[in-house]
């Protein structure tokens, strides 16, 4: 059975935990070369590329920063060193640090934004350029509902996905000359080191069993598949848009 990335080197920031492990492993049994990024859980990291070099295609941990551009342009000339090539880009390191509006400290805000949306451009930038000298690729960022959906007490991280969701648009647009295509997914409510807070507090667990249509927090496995989807050729003619990965959770409403 021809797997849907045989051949391809895909880069995943934030691979070490959560839904960037998780889209890194199923990279690695469909095909790729994985380059599993990370800054912290480095343990785990490496072991994802062991594993999958033992089982699929030779993978390797890369340690970088990627609000740091020198650290990013590292991590690509490593990239294709190594691998000759970069095919797919996923941008998924991302943080949060929730605070009222009033209350966010400046090196939060800067953090956030740092890691969240400039991480995302300066990824893109670097492996664009390489897509665009190789003949094409992927790029897929991993973006929120809240690229949409307002979330009191996160204003950052509001802040940095609804640029990340205009950053994929006009990149969508500048890149497709180069056979490069762009899209969001945005999860709702995932069960990730991320929303560990939430996982352990049974009330909020079961608010958003109420609020998401179809009743449960979704699993990496679930964003992984259809990161899967836009990286290969299934979507050879889709760029520019967001998917949302979510149970239904950014439509929800109550009749009055």
């Amino acid at each position: 059975m021809v797997k849907e990335l045989d051949g391809k080197v895909a880069i995943v920031t934030g691979a070490g935990s959560g839904i960037g492990h998780a889209i890194a492993q199923t990279f690695g049994t469909a095909g790729a070369s994985v380059v599993v990024n990370y800054f912290g859980f480095e343990a785990e990291a490496r072991a994802l590329a062991t594993e999958l070099t033992a089982c699929c295609a030779r993978s390797i941990a890369l340690r970088a920063d990627v609000s740091d551009a020198a650290a990013v342009n590292d991590m690509v000339q490593r990239t294709v060193k190594e691998f000759g090539t970069i095919d797919v880009l996923v941008n998924n390191a991302g943080i949060e640090s929730p605070a009222p509006i009033l209350d966010v400290a400046e090196d939060s805000w800067d953090r956030q934004l740092d890691i969240d949306l400039k991480g995302a451009f300066l990824c893109a930038q670097a492996c664009g350029r390489v897509m665009r000298d190789h003949g094409g690729g992927t790029i897929v960022n991993i973006s929120s509902i809240h690229e949409d959906e307002t979330f009191p007490g996160f204003t950052a991280y509001c802040a940095a996905k609804g640029g990340l969701r205009m950053l994929m648009r006009n990149a969508a647009l500048e890149l497709a000359a180069y056979k490069i295509r762009v899209n969001n997914i945005a999860p709702g409510a995932i069960a990730t080191p991320i929303n560990l807070q939430t996982l352990q507090d049974p009330a909020k667990v079961k608010e958003l069993s109420r609020i998401i249509p179809l009743a449960r927090m979704g699993k990496p496995e679930e964003v992984a598949q259809v990161a899967l989807f836009l990286a290969s050729d299934l979507s050879s003619y889709v760029t520019g848009s967001t998917y949302y990965v979510d149970g239904g959770m950014v439509r929800f409403a109550e009749p009055l």
